[in-house]
Formats: structure tokens, sequence, C-alpha cells
């Protein structure tokens, strides 16, 4: 829908404002919610209206950044996860008295900065002439990409599913991982997983931004992208091995260097390889779903993976499939034809 908004407010930016009014929304939903089915439908127009805004955000590198810088781009953004996870844990700690305040307190602070990106925008604007012509079977059209029209947009998007996947089992289970591989006691989970996740992310950050900036000099991406998944991989293959906490830690900050520069580069490739753009935020649109649907699938795959591993460590088991699934992500990344 912003690929085709002729405001004179610009394409993304009345999508950014809208999503994020509705998202935050939905949080209101989720923190007052007095049951389960309200949560869910909390956090259903949650997703639907923060993907909404993070679609027209991210269809500004297209839109805005020439070819040459978006590696750098990209590798500035790469650094916004890992901070913001961190960041948003602190935060949430400052309001652990209110769950209202716990929910909306991040909410507002990101808000912030949205609408200050919004404001100061100059954003694109679409003259009605150039405006293409709606229609249902148009709109459904939206949700498809034709893979053998666009190779290298469909073997970006199946590079992305499978390091997202393996990202996710790791995301998903590390509690369970170190108190049933690692021995962790209950108490100290918290605060083992705060001291990976900042491991990881101070490693991403500084490989994030190392990274967009050698790719954009060396003009390449695909050799990044490669790499950084074999490493991603391998950080997944030495948390399936570690038998003490300090292995966890080692197989973190080798998973943040590959998870950085992929965060860099990869976004960088997307962009390039766009089938159309002129429909920029559409397909940028389709490619998130490989970036939000591995999370709802490694909880179903989890548990066959779980009980095939139980007699030899299960969660060693699981995190080895996810190095895989890393593995063939970087494999799926050497068809690519119009990138180097």
């Amino acid at each position: 829908m912003s690929d085709r908004t002729t405001s004179q407010l610009g394409m993304r930016r009345p999508w950014m404002v809208t999503g994020l009014a509705g998202g935050s929304l939905g949080i209101v939903i989720v923190a007052l919610a007095p049951s389960i089915p309200v949560v869910l439908l909390g956090w259903c127009i949650t997703q639907l209206c923060f993907n909404e805004l993070l679609a027209a955000m991210v269809a500004v590198i297209p839109d805005q950044i020439p070819s040459a810088q978006r590696g750098q781009v990209s590798g500035v953004l790469g650094v916004c996860t890992p901070i913001g996870s961190v960041c948003g844990a602190f935060v949430v700690k400052l309001f652990t008295g209110s769950l209202l305040a716990t929910f909306l307190a991040p909410c507002a602070i990101g808000g912030f900065f949205i609408l200050l990106f919004a404001v100061t925008l100059n954003d694109r604007r679409l003259a009605r002439g150039d405006k293409p012509i709606w229609s249902l079977r148009e709109f459904a059209g939206t949700f498809y990409v034709n893979p053998r029209k666009n190779r290298d947009f469909s073997w970006a998007f199946a590079s992305r599913f499978m390091f997202v996947l393996a990202y996710a089992f790791l995301a998903t289970y590390q509690a369970y991982y170190l108190l049933d591989k690692i021995g962790t006691a209950k108490a100290e989970v918290p605060q083992q997983i705060f001291l990976g996740t900042l491991t990881q992310a101070a490693v991403i950050v500084a490989a994030s931004l190392l990274g967009g900036k050698l790719s954009d000099r060396t003009g390449r991406r695909k050799i990044f992208v490669l790499t950084a998944s074999v490493v991603y991989g391998l950080g997944l293959f030495v948390i399936a091995v570690a038998s003490h906490f300090s292995g966890f830690l080692v197989g973190m900050a080798i998973s943040g260097l590959g998870f950085g520069v992929y965060a860099a580069v990869d976004l960088a490739l997307v962009v390039d390889v766009l089938p159309d753009k002129r429909n920029a935020a559409k397909d940028l649109g389709v490619f998130n779903v490989a970036g939000a649907l591995p999370f709802s699938l490694a909880p179903a795959i989890a548990p066959a993976i779980l009980a095939i591993g139980r007699s030899g460590g299960s969660y060693g088991v699981l995190y080895m499939v996810a190095g895989l699934c890393a593995i063939i992500g970087a494999a799926a990344i050497l068809p690519v034809r119009r990138v180097r």
C-alpha cells in the first residue's frame, strides 16, 4: 500500500505513523488483557501494525540510499536489534513494579525516535498519474513473488529463512538448554541469558559496522553473507558441544560475529536483487516473511528434534540442527547472480 500512496505527506511516512499507533494500541491490549484470547488478539494487532511500520521504514533504503552505500547503512541498522534487545531488557527492569509500564516504556521510547524519524524524513512522493492500477487480483499477487522469474530474490529469501530458523532455535530454547545441558540452577538462568545476550550483542555491533563498510568498499555481498552464515553455524556447533557456561559464552561470541556481518550485508544484497524497484516496499514485505515465519515454525519442529536426540543430550542435538540450518542458508546464497 505504501508503494501506491500519493499522500502529500509522502509514501512511507503515513504508514510509519499509523503502524506505530496501531502497534502501541496492541501493546496496551496485551498489558491489560484479562484472558489468553485477549492476549492473542492484542499480539496479532501488534504484529500486524509493527510489521506495517517496519515494511515502510525498510523501504526508505532503496528510496534514499545509493547502492554503493547500502552495505554501510545496513551495517548501522544491523546493530539496532542487539542494542535494542539489551536496552529493552534494561528498561523493563526499571519498571518491574508495574505491568503496564513494563510494556509501554520501551514502546514509548521507541515511538519517540520513530516519530522523530518520520518528521525529519524527506519522504519520496508518488504522483497520482504514476499510481499503479489497483485490483483484487493484483492485491492478492502482492503476497507472492514468482521464483522462476526472480531466482536471485528467491534464493536470497531461502538463505534468510534458513538463517533466521537457526537463530529462532537459539533464541527460543536458551533457558532450557542452560537448565538441561549446562546444569544451571533455575535462579541463575536469567542472569546467564543476559550475559550471553550482552556478549553476543557486543560482537554483533562491531562486526556489523565493519562488515557493512568492507562490503561497500569491495563491492561484494555474497562472500560476506556466505562466510557470515558459516561462522554463525560454527558458533551454534560450539554451543551444542559446550559442557560449561564459559563454552556457551564462546559460542555466543562466535555466533555474534556471524550474525553481525550477516545483518549488515544481507539486507544490502536483498535490496540489490529486488524484482521491481517501483514496488520495493511490497517485495521487502514479502521478504519479511523469511524473518518472521521461522519463529512460528521453530517451536513446531523442535519437539521432534528433541525426541530424536533425547538419548544423547537433546538440546545439543537441537543446536547441531540449528547450525546445519545456518550452513544450508550459506549454500542457498551461492546461486545468486545479479550481485557479486
